[in-house]
Order: C-alpha cells, then structure tokens, then sequence
C-alpha cells in the first residue's frame, strides 16, 4: 500500500538541498504576503488571461476575482475553516476578501477537499499558467520559518506529480480533473527570469516596512514621520479587524449550506453577514487611505475610462438594502445620457460605499439620502445631499462636527464611530482622478474628469 502524501511532505521534497535562512513568525508572514503581492501584481496579472490552474492549502492564497474567473482550482483547508482560529492566520493575504467577497461564491470556483491534520497548516500555493509557474509556501518550526520560491522544471514536475497522486488517493474524480487541466496546458514555457526577477522586487518591498533611519532636523518632517508611523499602524490594525470578520462570513456561509434551519435563524445569520460586509467595507477603505499616506503619492497612471452611470446601476440594489435596514431611503438620480470618466472602477466601488457610509452614519429613520450625477463643463459631478427630518419634519442639514485623530480617521462623538477624516477623503478621491468640495449648503461634491477632456 502507497503512503499517504501530504502538503508537509511535499513542501519537506522541496526544501531538500535549499539554502536555509530561518526568519521568526512575524517576519514570516510578512515575507509571505508582500511575495502574495509581487507575484500576483507583477506576474500573474500579464500570464492569466490563457487560463491555467492553482493548487493552494489552507487558503486560497490568491485576492483578485479576475485570477479565480480564469484559473482552476483545489484547496486543501479543515472542515468549516477553524484554520482562523489557529495563530497562524497571519498568513492571510493582506487583502483576501475585498475584491472577492461580493460577486460570487467562492466555494463555486474551486475545489474544497479536507485538509488532514498530517498535512499541516503551512501556507501552500502553486501557480500553472502557459508562461507562468512557480511555487510558494513558509515552512519550519515556530520563530524558524523558511519562505520558500520554486520555479524550475524539476521542482515543478515533482510537485504536479505528487498533487496528482495525492488527488487519485483522496478523490479519484478530482484527479482525473486535476490531469486533463494539466495536459490542457500543453508544454509550459519555464520563464527562467523570473526567480531573478521576483527576489529583487520582493526585497524592494520588504524594504519599505523597514524604518527610516535617515536624520530629519526638520519639525516639518519629523510630523511627516510620525503621521506615516501612524498610517503604518491603522493599515496592520485594520488587516486584523478585516480578517475576523472575514472568518465569520466564511463560517455563515458554510452554516447556511451545509444546516437546514427555520426562517428566523437563516435571517439573522444573513444579517450578522451584510454586519459583517459593511464592516470588511469600512476597515477596507481605512486601509486603502493609510497605505496612500504611508506609502504613496496619489497615481493616476491606472485610471481607465468607466461609466459612472452603470457602476451607480450596479450598486444601487446593496445600497437600499444596507440602508432600508435603518430606515433611510436613498434617491439616486441619473440622466439618461452621460459622459464616462476616468477612474479606477473596483477602488471607487469601495469609496463610493464609504462615502455612503460616512453620509449616513448617526441618521435617525425618515432620513434620505439624494445621490446625484451631473455634467459640469469637462467634468462629471456627483454630489451627496442629505435629507434628515426632524421633529418639525423640516429638512435639516448637519455638517458632521467630529475631529480628526492623525492623518487619516475622524472621531464623532455623538455616533460614537470612526470615519475617514476629511484630508484622507480628499487623497483617496485625488488617487481615482476625483476633487472633493464640501460646503454647508451643498453637501458633499466630487468633480471627475470625463475621459474625452484628458
């Protein structure tokens, strides 16, 4: 009888005759998710389009919908996923459930096989594209991890060898599946610059979690400097809010699938989940504004043409549902013919939620909120109203009177919650091609250029 073969056992193959440099834990999972980014953002995105395969245990390690669309997959990972509860759910890609978590079932994508105890919890994932392939994982003992990278044709071989062996040994079906995918893929082309490529990029960005140790003389900077540090801080707080909950969706959603249960308990999971959703929403684009002021200056090199219209159209239905449940309506008004802007269409999806958010936040029920788009010269222009009726039913508008702790949140002590302060509003909007006006009167504005004017 064959032996039983395990991810530990292929990851221990594949370490054999490797260079050992041992890290501890933390520095582990950092190696891991800024290898997740590099990987995916400077390679993946050019190879994926002709389709391919991932193999990944016990997370699916990629974070993009476009990847999941055109690669097949098979994820080994323990039954009801209580892997997030273990301490090394760090390994976690830094943004797993943003892009992914709204559109479709993830469970639908790929493969869910049972993850074995003997197969351990070590992060796992091999790619397979025509012109791309490689193999990540961490491996070791505790505080002596080893981030390992293959992409020679040997190691290759092994591992699609052994994958295939282990799917034939635990579901013959998949297997089958697992070996028409491969021959599918023809003759893989092995890019033999891209382990030269991929180390030096890495230490780039590892290098940018690194201290400045340079001396600022000036108090300018040295505000600079701490506004960053801070920035730095809320983007790693708000990675470990986002991952719990994103624990929590995915045990919904397996309890909803799995238990037959009366009405009452299936809607209230459904609402603990849309909690959950808003939330994952709201650290998302706190996270997104800390790393534009601890990182970057706003780019606009990615921004495409998009119709705003259509986006509006798509969001609409989860809009009224997130505030019908507090009893705000929403009026959305559109003419029938607009010009498209240029934006980056998944980061203001995520904005425009926030915006909503942050709009409607403390409003008592009866309250509306009006979005309108509007053609202004070369310029696009939505604006926020908000109609929040008191006692006399008379419409009254509120600016909102918190104040901003450090670059990036405001505190509002009457609703008691955080928000994006009115400077990092203005960054993240300046980032999609969009200027922010706000005045007493008018509301919340926002200008986009039209794609024709630029």
């Amino acid at each position: 009888m064959k032996s039983q073969i395990t991810i530990k056992k292929i990851q221990a193959l594949l370490i054999k005759g490797v260079q050992t440099i041992y890290v501890d834990d933390d520095t582990s999972r950092r190696m891991w998710w800024a290898s997740l980014e590099v990987i995916q953002k400077e390679f993946l995105s050019q190879n994926y389009q002709q389709g391919g395969i991932w193999v990944a245990s016990p997370l699916p390690a990629l974070n993009d919908k476009k990847f999941f669309n055109k690669l097949h997959g098979w994820l080994w990972s323990p039954e009801g996923f209580p892997y997030f509860q273990n301490e090394t759910a760090g390994f976690l890609p830094v943004n797993n459930s943003e892009k992914m978590k709204k559109d479709f079932d993830l469970v639908n994508n790929y493969k869910v096989l049972n993850l074995s105890q003997k197969d351990g919890y070590e992060p796992f994932l091999m790619i397979l594209t025509p012109n791309f392939q490689c193999i990540l994982s961490v491996a070791g003992a505790k505080d002596k991890k080893i981030l390992l990278m293959k992409c020679d044709k040997e190691s290759l071989k092994i591992s699609i060898e052994l994958m295939h062996a282990k799917l034939n040994q635990e579901n013959y079906e998949e297997g089958v599946k697992f070996r028409n995918a491969i021959n599918n893929l023809g003759n893989l082309n092995i890019n033999n610059q891209f382990e030269k490529s991929f180390w030096p990029i890495l230490s780039a960005k590892l290098a940018k979690f690194g201290p400045n140790h340079n001396i600022q003389n000036s108090v300018t900077n040295n505000e600079k400097n701490v506004q960053i540090t801070e920035a730095k801080l809320l983007r790693a707080i708000s990675h470990e809010v986002r991952t719990p909950l994103a624990t929590i969706r995915t045990l919904i959603s397996s309890t909803l699938k799995k238990y037959d249960m009366d009405e009452s308990m299936r809607n209230r999971l459904i609402q603990i989940d849309n909690e959950c959703n808003e939330q994952i929403d709201r650290f998302g684009l706190i996270f997104n504004a800390a790393e534009l002021v601890s990182n970057e200056f706003p780019s606009l090199n990615n921004l495409a043409k998009i119709n705003l219209a259509e986006i509006f159209n798509k969001l609409s239905p989860i809009w009224n549902k997130q505030l019908n449940r507090r009893g705000i309506s929403l009026k959305i008004d559109i003419p029938s013919q607009l010009p498209q802007i240029l934006s980056d269409s998944e980061k203001l999806e995520l904005m425009l939620r926030g915006l909503i958010d942050k709009n409607t936040r403390g409003l008592k029920e009866g309250s509306t909120l009006i979005l309108e788009l509007r053609p202004a010269g070369q310029q696009l222009k939505l604006q926020l109203k908000v109609k929040k009726l008191g006692r006399n039913q008379k419409e009254i508008r509120k600016i909102d009177n918190g104040s901003d702790i450090g670059p990036v949140l405001n505190w509002n002590p009457q609703t008691g919650s955080l928000q994006l302060s009115q400077n990092a509003t203005q960054k993240l909007l300046a980032s999609l091609g969009g200027h922010v006006t706000q005045r007493r009167d008018t509301g919340l504005t926002v200008f986009f250029p039209i794609s024709d004017s630029k």
